[in-house]
């Protein structure tokens, strides 16, 4: 006996395929909205962790600009108080001024060298007076400048010819004279003392 398929065979297999195809094509669109969800919170919680590390940086930055700021202004603190220990040691050590002046004066004052007026302000001090000859005053310029642990740069401001009169007949001609000096500080003193105390040293070594 011969069987016939009457049933449309062809149209029950094209229905397959495309049930197998829209099939599939649910299936790679499961696939590709769990996976871009996936991507999504792994995204997520890389945002989420640098913005934690963000927040964190910004912390320990805001710490560190509180500590600088400490920091500097003990440094202010410290530059205030060596500026006033500074200015104490200079007005105890300007006490004694006036003595190491009037000494290195009457040390270093040449024979017939005679001074008349002194000023001192701050570390200058003015000196006028009146020598027997031009070369006194030289003489008592170099003095000033070499032999004297106390007293700097001397410099002639002014220097003029004179008569003076010791009697009605003897008259004599003088150079009046008119100099700065600068003085050093004690600390400033002791440095330069100490300075050529060690150069000596060393010169007496080579």
């Amino acid at each position: 006996m011969i069987l016939i398929n009457l049933l449309p065979h062809r149209e029950a297999a094209r229905k397959r395929r495309r049930e197998a195809f829209y099939g599939t094509l649910g299936g790679a669109a499961l696939l590709g909205v769990l996976i871009a969800g996936l991507g999504y919170l792994w995204f997520e919680a890389q945002i989420s962790a640098q913005r934690s590390k963000n927040g964190f940086l910004q912390a320990e930055i805001k710490k560190l600009e509180v500590e600088i700021k400490e920091i500097s202004t003990l440094q202010e603190e410290i530059a205030a108080l060596r500026a006033r220990q500074l200015a104490v040691e200079d007005l105890q050590g300007d006490r004694n001024l006036p003595v190491h002046l009037l000494n290195e004066l009457v040390r270093q004052l040449p024979d017939g060298v005679y001074l008349t007026s002194m000023k001192q302000e701050s570390q200058t001090v003015t000196l006028q007076g009146m020598a027997q000859s031009n070369e006194r005053v030289s003489e008592l310029l170099r003095n000033l400048g070499n032999n004297s642990p106390w007293l700097v740069k001397p410099e002639l401001v002014e220097i003029t010819s004179a008569n003076v009169s010791l009697s009605q007949r003897d008259q004599r001609r003088v150079a009046n004279f008119t100099m700065r000096i600068g003085l050093k500080r004690p600390t400033d003193a002791q440095k330069a003392e100490a300075d050529k105390a060690l150069a000596a040293k060393a010169q007496a070594k080579g």
